[in-house]
């Protein structure tokens, strides 16, 4: 036995050992990444976004972009199509494809399309000739051999080099490799996460996957992370540390939320689509994760600290180092160059762009999200409410995106129109009230997705359910392509009790009571106005009293409007936010001074940055307590516009007046209430 003196000499032995390992292995890390980013030398700092195609909507959903010569080829995941750029010229090359993703050209200069809804891998010829190349058509699962008889699952991306074509088969969560008529699997097993070699690796929905010198890099979407895999399957971790944010920092400790797509140029810099924003791992003195855009959600280009994307998924470099990005939700192919010589959006572009009610109500036959279709149902929550509690504590508030619809605990919910799944995760938050399914239009939330109220699976394939180590539930996943149909069953109704339904696009969110015709629903009730009070600039109250019974205004001035909503049967319990708020002056004998003012107006999905302009302190609604909604009627809130203002008492004399405020509920029914007030300046 060694004595202790002995043991702490090898304590002390055996910690050297491990520090001098780790600095060895450090520095190897070190070298390895020195050589894997070279100094870029040329490469030109992409700085301008501006937009090269899709401007008058032909593009359903692009996803894939692959560039050959000048021209670039865009996947329309939604439409089926590859439409190909040059230009002013924009056609389309390939038609008849199921949900066409990833693209590539492979050696011989065919383009090779990843088409999960078809779970095959395909190729089109110089002409547009589509021909299979590997799976079995409209058939899922996973086995290697013959690649007419190889089976897939919604494979995603592909990547091409020396003869073979790479491929990530995104929900076997394996990279697949094509080669003389063959399949085999590179890397990757059951769903997880591990660094390995061959199968001994796990991958969670890899999405995207690009040539990187003489490895790849992939896009493991799931994982929130970018992996390396090397020509022999060894497999390891480049970016990203897994825990679902967007951080930029060192590689080890940089934040990925969900990256789709990847692109290395010329320099070996990799460009990463995750999020709302594009990001690139080294292209300077360092390898480290850095942000290009804004993360921020919209649509707007210029210069890259401004601009916005909106869920941008397939990236490709272009003859002269710049980056095209196919922005899915969007709909539109964007340039990110080193100058700014393209075309910038306009306003009226992007409201030309965007889905109108009119046209979206009319899109699908009415129905409700139960069955029986027409059974009206009542309206628990309605778009632009806040969620949350505004305070001084600043607590996190947001606006409510959609029309909560009430139904009973474990009962069916149902899709309202035809879709396919397009994102490749579309289904979150597994086993909590916020369960959730995004299709390309319509969202819907608080179900338990493909089960049960005891959570046993319908038996439908299109929800790939994953258990733990005890046998338990522990996921879903919805692949990218699968179809539902209007009336099919999306799972049932968790504790919340309804059907949290969104219309519209993501970032383009649209009053579901103008964007859906439900069946029965009517409204003959005019909103409630409570209350209405008066503060000054600094939010102090300005009061009556004994000695001044009349309010008495002297500079910059806010109106609260304390109001609810109801719709025809709904209990009195059920109190919905206002459609929209306004205010007109009146003069001392109360005769209007001009038009009406709308302020507030909830069409469209505001961003959650102008919830403390639309609320004001004490207003809160959710799930429990008490709902007061406390309007800021002097602000201007709608669509993606806001701001602070004021009533305005500059023009006006000295003496006595009035306000009228305005609440009108989405059926045309309107409130006022009036208040007198003296101007003193």
């Amino acid at each position: 036995m060694n004595s202790p003196r002995i043991r702490k000499k090898l304590t002390v032995r055996n910690s050297i050992f491990a520090i001098a390992a780790a600095f060895i292995m450090l520095g190897s890390l070190a070298l390895m990444l020195w050589y894997l980013f070279p100094r870029s030398g040329g490469e030109q700092p992409l700085q301008y976004i501006s937009t090269i195609a899709g401007l008058k909507g032909e593009i359903g959903e692009p996803f894939g972009i692959s560039v050959k010569g000048s021209t670039v080829y865009i996947s329309d995941g939604q439409n089926g199509k590859i439409w190909a750029v040059n230009g002013d010229s924009f056609t389309v090359f390939a038609s008849g494809l199921e949900t066409p993703s990833g693209i590539a050209f492979d050696n011989a200069g065919n383009l090779i399309v990843a088409d999960p809804g078809s779970h095959t891998i395909k190729s089109i010829d110089a002409k547009g000739s589509v021909t299979m190349l590997a799976g079995t058509e409209n058939r899922s699962g996973f086995a290697d051999g013959d690649a007419k008889t190889a089976l897939l699952h919604a494979p995603i991306a592909v990547a091409a080099a020396d003869g073979k074509i790479f491929v990530a088969d995104t929900y076997n969560d394996r990279i697949r490799v094509i080669e003389n008529g063959n399949v085999r699997t590179l890397a990757g097993g059951e769903k997880g996460f591990g660094d390995g070699i061959g199968g001994a690796a796990r991958f969670d929905t890899p999405s995207g996957i690009s040539n990187w010198g003489d490895k790849l890099v992939v896009a493991d979407t799931g994982n929130g992370r970018i992996r390396v895999v090397e020509p022999d399957g060894r497999v390891w971790t480049l970016a990203g540390n897994g825990s679902g944010d967007l951080v930029d920092g060192s590689l080890l400790s940089a934040v990925f939320f969900q990256p789709t797509g990847v692109a290395a140029d010329k320099f070996g810099t990799i460009y990463v689509t995750d999020g709302n924003a594009v990001r690139k791992i080294g292209g300077g003195t360092f390898a480290l994760v850095s942000t290009v855009t804004s993360d921020q959600r919209g649509l707007k280009d210029g210069i890259k600290s401004r601009a916005r994307f909106n869920r941008p998924s397939g990236l490709a470099i272009d003859s002269e180092g710049s980056l095209i990005v196919a922005d899915s939700e969007n709909r539109l192919i964007r340039r990110i160059a080193a100058t700014s010589n393209g075309h910038e959006i306009t306003a009226e572009e992007i409201n030309a762009l965007r889905d109108k009610p009119e046209e979206f109500r009319t899109a699908a036959p009415a129905r409700w999200p139960y069955d029986p279709p027409a059974a009206k149902r009542d309206i628990a929550g309605t778009l632009g409410e806040v969620r949350g509690e505004v305070n001084a504590a600043n607590e996190q508030v947001w606006f409510h995106n959609g029309l909560d619809i009430a139904g009973s605990y474990g009962e069916t919910a149902r899709f309202v129109r035809d879709e396919k799944v397009l994102r490749p995760i579309a289904a979150e938050n597994f086993a909590t009230l916020r369960e959730l399914i995004r299709m390309p239009t319509m969202g819907y939330i608080h179900i338990r997705l493909g089960r049960s109220d005891s959570s046993i699976p319908f038996g439908d394939e299109r929800f790939l359910f994953e258990k733990d180590n005890t046998g338990k539930l522990s996921g879903v996943r919805v692949p990218r392509g699968a179809k539902f149909k209007a009336g099919e069953p999306i799972g049932t109704l968790n504790s919340m009790n309804h059907v949290h339904l969104i219309a519209g696009r993501s970032g383009s969110e649209m009053n579901a009571l103008d964007a859906l015709t439900l069946p029965g629903v009517a409204d003959s009730r005019a909103p409630v106005i409570e209350k209405v009070s008066i503060y000054d600039q600094n939010w102090n109250l300005v009061e009556t009293s004994a000695q001044n019974p009349r309010i008495k205004l002297t500079g910059n001035t806010r109106i609260v409007v304390k109001a609810y909503d109801q719709v025809d049967g709904n209990s009195d319990r059920r109190r919905l936010g206002v459609y929209k708020l306004g205010y007109q002056l009146l003069d001392a004998a109360k005769n209007p001074i001009g038009e009406p003012k709308w302020t507030i107006k909830f069409d469209r999905m505001p961003p959650n940055a102008a919830v403390r302009f639309v609320y004001a302190d004490k207003s809160h609604s959710g799930a429990t307590g008490e709902t007061i909604f406390n309007y800021i009627v002097t602000n201007f809130v709608e669509g993606e516009e806001f701001r602070e203002e004021f009533l305005d008492i500059s023009a006006l004399s000295n003496g006595n007046h009035g306000i009228r405020v305005f609440a009108a509920d989405y059926f045309g029914n309107v409130a006022s209430k009036e208040i007198e007030f003296e101007v003193n300046k």
